[in-house]
């Protein structure tokens, strides 16, 4: 029988990430450590919301910097991962008969990127992005992430990367790192009950837990990607958390990973 590898969730957190050496950027090298290498990789950023499903085509897809402000150092990292067209089409054909655009645009944004060049730093696993339907409710990427699940048993590693919590108005962007906000623990803690428990349902409809909730998805797009990897989680899989912590107050870090 074929191995069924994990579906991951990662927090990616502040783009800086990319170049730091931390706890976070540590943990997730350990993960590439860890995990059996895929043949190729699916990634669902937060970083490629935008109307309608598209798939990255490209076989060389470019490095995106899709950000401001920030040192130059950050907007010279590279991460040449090949494309893989072959599991677009896989990807197409899985999801009809919703339309399914295949791009060769995009690239690896650095929702992707960010984190990837720690997990595989040598960028030699073929990655694709799809893009998330920003005019789609919560319900559909769960049923996606469902649709998607036989990838894992075809050795491909499904990733999501966005940030549990993400709220950017209450983050410290100075030096000083303040101790988490109360909602944020609550969320965060209430999201991981229902989690290990299976209570998808709530997780979907989100809108309806309360202000912490809102506090800390004050909009879906980072939110989104970890609905993907529950979506795929197949029956009495274990559920973990293998990198946790929050961010400048307001950016949940945990990882979440299936199987």
């Amino acid at each position: 029988m074929a191995e069924i590898l994990p579906a991951i969730f990662f927090g990616h957190g502040n783009p800086m990430n990319a170049v730091r050496d931390n706890s976070y950027t540590a943990g997730w090298r350990r993960l590439g450590e860890q995990l059996p290498k895929p043949k190729a990789i699916l990634s669902i950023s937060a970083h490629w919301f935008v109307p309608g499903t598209g798939v990255t085509i490209s076989t060389s897809p470019r490095t995106i910097h899709d950000f401001g402000g920030f040192p130059p150092e950050l907007y010279q990292v590279q991460y040449p991962a090949p494309g893989d067209p072959e599991l677009a089409h896989r990807v197409d054909e899985m999801l009809k008969p919703l339309p399914v655009r295949f791009d060769s645009s995009w690239g690896l944004d650095h929702g992707t990127w960010s984190v990837l060049r720690h997990v595989y730093p040598d960028a030699d696993v073929p990655v694709v992005q799809l893009s998330i339907d920003e005019a789609q409710p919560a319900s559909f990427h769960f049923e996606i992430g469902k649709r998607l699940a036989p990838l894992r048993g075809e050795r491909i590693l499904i990733v999501g990367s966005g940030n549990l919590v993400h709220n950017l108005h209450a983050y410290a962007w100075g030096q000083h790192m303040p101790d988490p906000y109360d909602w944020a623990i609550r969320f965060e803690k209430e999201a991981k009950e229902m989690m290990v428990a299976g209570e998808y349902k709530p997780l979907i409809d989100y809108e309806t837990l309360g202000p912490d909730a809102m506090l800390s998805i004050p909009t879906p797009d980072h939110y989104l990607p970890m609905l993907y990897v529950l979506g795929s989680r197949q029956q009495g899989e274990a559920i973990s958390f293998p990198i946790e912590g929050v961010d400048g107050g307001s950016i949940s870090m945990l990882t979440v990973q299936v199987g």
